[in-house]
């Protein structure tokens, strides 16, 4: 199964940023895993919970872009997650993929707010948000059970209206070979 090989192979680059888990890295990633997730993710697709999105590259799948804990009403928001296979990492594709996420939410999710919890040792990730627009708006201490231990994270936001044109917009103006 294609997703339980990548993952699988991405432990080291994925690990540190992963939530804590009772059983070892090999056992969450199994076919078996895999099928159980999915019909987790699709369920709370169905109930306009998440918006879960492949990312493929060349045919392949390269990664994963979601939109979840999604909370409709007054607040009409979502928490933004990502992972990209270590191999096509530094290419742009990472920032491409959210960017067109973004839109996706912002437009017929009918989401006004975005909010991305980093941790403050994950440069990459946070220069990715910060490229696409989103501000820092504060540090979450010992936020989310990562890798281990209650980990600190720094909290970003994009709201619609922060982006008019479009995320995918900022990302273009940035040129190419500004996109890593």
């Amino acid at each position: 199964m294609e997703w339980s090989r990548l993952r699988l192979a991405n432990e080291s680059w994925l690990r540190p940023w992963e939530p804590s888990a009772p059983v070892a890295w090999s056992v969450r990633h199994t076919p078996a895993a895999y099928r159980a997730m999915r019909r987790s993710v699709l369920r709370r697709a169905r109930a306009g919970t998440s918006m879960p999105f492949a990312v493929r590259v060349e045919g392949r799948l390269a990664g994963q872009v979601t939109v979840d804990n999604i909370v409709r009403g007054a607040l009409r928001s979502g928490s933004l997650g990502y992972w990209v296979d270590r191999a096509v990492a530094g290419r742009g594709l990472a920032s491409l993929a959210v960017a067109l996420v973004c839109d996706h939410a912002f437009g017929p999710g009918g989401l006004h707010r975005l909010q991305a919890d980093i941790r403050p040792e994950n440069r990459p990730s946070q220069a990715l948000v910060e490229r696409l627009g989103f501000a820092r708006e504060g540090l979450l201490r010992r936020y989310l059970d990562i890798d281990g231990d209650w980990r600190d994270h720094l909290s970003y936001a994009l709201l619609a209206e922060d982006a008019p044109a479009g995320v995918l917009s900022t990302w273009l103006a940035r040129g190419p070979g500004l996109h890593h």
